[in-house]
């Protein structure tokens, strides 16, 4: 199992680390400071960084060969170093139009989309002209058991109505958020739990769409993308919009999430990683008690097992990005279920360590290791929460090994 990195990628991380470090780093204050005028739209300078990042064809890298025309032209594996690059800058991945959740509205509109849907909605999203959300959480039902979900989406005619209630719906906020996949129930009576569930395309323009209200997350509002409230009120929609057919929403659901898992995972130790990266310059620049911090034995055991705890992250991550692009999603899925327990948890470590070096400051809004904090606590819940990855890991191996 070779994890070395070929010429190209080898390439591609030098272009992308080149590029954040010339254009996106320099220009945090000033992306912040756009944000705070208009807190829902795109800041100019992304929409700036963007354009040129599209020209230096550093744009859609994440959709992997299986996806035909539509690939950026790179496996999970090869691309999964660059998403970690990403990581250290949150608002980096948008600029290489790689950001969820439009990436997994992409794979999901490239892999099941008719190509009328893929006209109308996966070509400007590719082109970055719009944004999208996928809309699934409720707040009334334990969404961590899919299954649960409770928004109706009813056939009248040529029509199906939708009703229900969303929150946490991460990009509906933004202006330039067009379309919304809606996860609901179009079967609520069949036996068999699984087929109940469905998506549809909804525009979210469309009469009866209101958000409501932007979620916070530990106080952050995470603008422009935002994590949106959203009801669903008599919306019609055409029968048209249905993704793949009735009753197949959780099949979509799963070739949605196993890309964007590594997706996830690699910028979780890309996190992490610069958090560490923070670390090290700290304690080389301060004093304590008499002495350079980097001197305290207990300071190099914090440095020491927080770069252990990211190398073992990214080796498990590089592993089942591997197995996904050898014999596919489904028999990867105990080694994505264990990145996305690891990798989260691992970056909360490393980046709490970092905050503890770096005293109040840490907390401030003068660094990134807060926000980086919040972020990475969301993801132990996004994608599906660590309790029901460890259980239905622990499920498989107990039947595996009981056998």
């Amino acid at each position: 199992m070779n994890f070395e990195y070929s010429p190209k990628v080898n390439e591609l991380r030098e272009r992308i680390q080149a590029f954040i470090d010339e254009h996106l780093i320099p220009n945090d204050a000033l992306y912040h400071q756009q944000v705070e005028v208009d807190r829902w739209a795109e800041p100019a300078i992304m929409t700036e960084k963007k354009a040129l990042a599209r020209e230096l064809g550093l744009w859609n890298l994440f959709l992997p060969l299986a996806y035909g025309e539509y690939s950026g032209g790179l496996t999970n594996l090869e691309y999964a170093p660059l998403a970690e690059i990403t990581g250290q800058l949150h608002w980096a991945a948008e600029v290489f139009n790689c950001n969820a959740p439009d990436t997994g509205n992409m794979e999901v509109l490239a892999k099941y989309g008719n190509e009328a849907q893929k006209k109308q909605w996966l070509e400007p999203l590719l082109a970055g002209k719009i944004r999208s959300a996928f809309a699934m959480t409720e707040p009334k039902v334990a969404s961590s058991d899919a299954t649960n979900i409770e928004t109706s989406i009813v056939r009248d005619g040529d029509d199906y109505v939708i009703n229900g209630h969303k929150f946490y719906i991460s990009g509906a906020n933004r202006k330039n958020c067009e379309i919304l996949i809606v996860m609901g129930k179009t079967d609520a009576d069949n036996s068999n739990r699984y087929l109940q569930q469905s998506m549809v395309l909804v525009p979210i323009k469309t009469a009866g769409v209101e958000v409501v209200r932007p979620m916070r997350v530990f106080g952050y509002d995470d603008a422009p993308e935002g994590h949106a409230e959203v009801i669903f009120n008599n919306v019609r929609v055409p029968v048209e919009n249905i993704i793949l057919g009735e009753g197949r929403g959780f099949e979509v659901a799963q070739g949605r999430l196993g890309p964007g898992r590594i997706h996830h995972c690699m910028r979780s130790v890309g996190s992490a990683q610069k958090a560490l990266e923070l670390m090290c310059k700290r304690v080389n620049e301060r004093e304590v008690f008499g002495k350079p911090m980097s001197r305290n034995q207990s300071i190099r055991e914090d440095i020491a097992l927080s770069a252990c705890e990211i190398e073992q992250a990214r080796l498990m991550t590089l592993k089942a990005a591997q197995k996904m692009d050898t014999e596919g999603n489904k028999a990867a899925k105990d080694l994505i279920a264990m990145i996305k327990i690891v990798a989260p948890s691992m970056a909360l470590k490393v980046i709490d360590k970092s905050i503890q070096i770096h005293g109040a400051v840490g907390l401030s809004q003068d660094m990134n290791l807060a926000p980086m904090f919040a972020a990475q606590r969301s993801l132990r819940l996004a994608d599906g929460p660590d309790q029901v990855h460890m259980m239905q890991l622990g499920r498989d191996l107990v039947k595996r090994y009981g056998e």
